[in-house]
């Protein structure tokens, strides 16, 4: 029963380490970005800070299989939405 909890423990730390650093987009400059392939663009909104907007934009550009992406508007008063290039 022991050696079925660590190898549980063991399995579930790297897949968790694994998802952690596959698809970490990063995000980059308009002088950055001349040099990558765009892939596309993504958008959230209904954010209460930029930092919150920036985590899902990143989160987004991820999944979308994006390695990096650059913020090109973010807007709003009480809630901000914005929107992110994604490349390759």
């Amino acid at each position: 029963m022991k050696n079925i909890i660590k190898l549980s423990i063991a399995a579930l730390v790297m897949t968790t380490s694994t998802l952690a650093f596959a698809g970490d987009a990063k995000e980059v400059n308009r002088t950055e970005a001349v040099s990558l392939q765009k892939i596309g663009n993504v958008s959230a909104g209904g954010f209460a800070n930029l930092d919150e907007l920036n985590a899902s934009l990143a989160m987004k550009a991820s999944e979308a299989g994006a390695s990096h992406y650059r913020i090109v508007g973010a807007s709003g008063m009480n809630r901000l939405s914005g929107t992110a290039v994604l490349y390759r």
